[in-house]
């Protein structure tokens, strides 16, 4: 694994404007950044991420099955009680999951370690498996990049199997986000196009305008009744939404499924080290209350981190070494929520940013990577996003 400077593309604004990449430049600030590329060979892609993200993805529905039986876990996780029939039966019900990402520690000899789950709502998806793909073909035929050049991407491909695999041709799927935020619309997009390309209707409807019928059904700004609905609204939010109560009732198959809500936690964590402790691609992690009474220095030795059971883009995280708060970022809500403790696992420095590898799950199978790199060592919502390459 190394950082390796190329030339631009002279147009990727442009291309990047038609194809709807209306974020690849925020608040003033580069987003997507090619002016650098990591490289990969394909050993440390096959071994190091990629089997070990599946075999990963495996442990964590151990993990889920476990949690959801047991009333303990799910108090820790914060499962509001008055929903724990519905993330129960949606585990019974085996109700089908699309797609999560692990965002991992590594930094070319490996293991790859995990830092979290987003296995709820993950963005980055059309960087990911579009925009850097673009990239790779534009830089081969300039001859910025050689023709045995290649790239650790089959997400979209994943993904329209992964359609065809849950519903038959035609079948109709609503996609939902918040109003206004172009990058969850870019991520809403991007999966509606691998339904398309399924042959399933794609229907957008902002979460906003969704209503509920007389009988209980949900409906789209059309009153059309919505009987899959692909939503990227987080479930610990959409639970204290008044409609949440409907849910169970509603006959919509929900994407991702309420079970999914003990994945995206981070009381995950400290779970997965109870059950697999000493697992080469796990950190040691505990829940931050069980530890209340401990000398948490001789617990982490190398440090920990302090992160609460939700949070989004990096928020509300603290790093502690040698007993010392080093780093924290803005705790935007989620300060409040209980924590775990993580050990710490220092991200590689390149050129003096950090990279953090998002490895992609679609289906039970890891389909590809992204990175995204910061100054900081907490990886936030303004960390610029890095294409790559695969040669040995």
């Amino acid at each position: 694994m190394e950082k390796i400077s190329l030339p631009e593309r002279a147009d990727w604004r442009d291309k990047a404007r038609e194809l709807g990449f209306t974020f690849a430049d925020m608040h003033g600030k580069p987003y997507w950044d090619e002016t650098s590329a990591y490289r990969f060979t394909l050993r440390e892609i096959e071994d190091d991420i990629e089997d070990p993200s599946t075999e990963l993805h495996a442990m964590c529905r151990e993990a889920a099955a476990r949690i959801i039986a047991s009333e303990e876990l799910t108090t820790k996780l914060a499962i509001p009680e008055a929903f724990r029939d519905l993330v129960a039966n949606s585990w019974r019900d085996q109700q089908p999951e699309l797609y999560g990402r692990f965002d991992l520690a590594y930094d070319g000899h490996g293991p790859a370690k995990l830092l979290e789950y987003n296995a709820d709502t993950p963005t980055s998806l059309y960087e990911s498996a579009s925009f850097q793909w673009s990239w790779l073909e534009d830089q081969i035929a300039a001859g910025v990049l050689s023709e045995g050049d290649d790239q650790f991407n089959g997400i979209h491909e994943a993904m329209v199997a992964r359609f065809q695999e849950l519903f038959d041709p035609g079948t109709d799927i609503h996609f939902t986000a918040v109003a206004g935020n172009e990058e969850d619309y870019g991520t809403v997009e991007c999966m509606a196009w691998a339904a398309r390309d399924a042959d399933m209707g794609a229907h957008f409807v902002e979460l906003e305008q969704i209503g509920l019928s007389t009988d209980g059904q949900f409906l789209d700004e059309e009153d059309r009744v919505m009987g899959v609905l692909f939503k990227l609204y987080p479930w610990e939010d959409l639970l204290k939404e008044d409609y949440a109560r409907s849910i169970a009732d509603s006959r919509c198959l929900f994407l991702e499924p309420a079970w999914k809500s003990v994945l995206s936690n981070k009381g995950l964590l400290p779970v997965l080290w109870e059950m697999f402790e000493g697992h080469p691609n796990l950190l040691p992690a505990y829940f931050a209350d069980d530890l209340e009474r401990s000398d948490v220095s001789s617990i982490f030795p190398n440090g920990y981190v302090s992160k609460p059971l939700f949070s989004r883009e990096g928020a509300s995280v603290r790093i502690f070494e040698g007993g010392r708060k080093v780093e924290a970022s803005d705790d935007a809500g989620y300060g409040s929520y209980p924590r775990i403790l993580q050990a710490y696992a220092p991200l590689p420095v390149f050129d003096g940013f950090r990279p953090v590898i998002g490895s992609w799950i679609v289906g039970g199978a890891c389909a590809g990577i992204g990175l995204r790199e910061d100054r900081g060592r907490i990886t936030q919502d303004l960390s610029r996003f890095k294409p790559h390459f695969i040669r040995d």
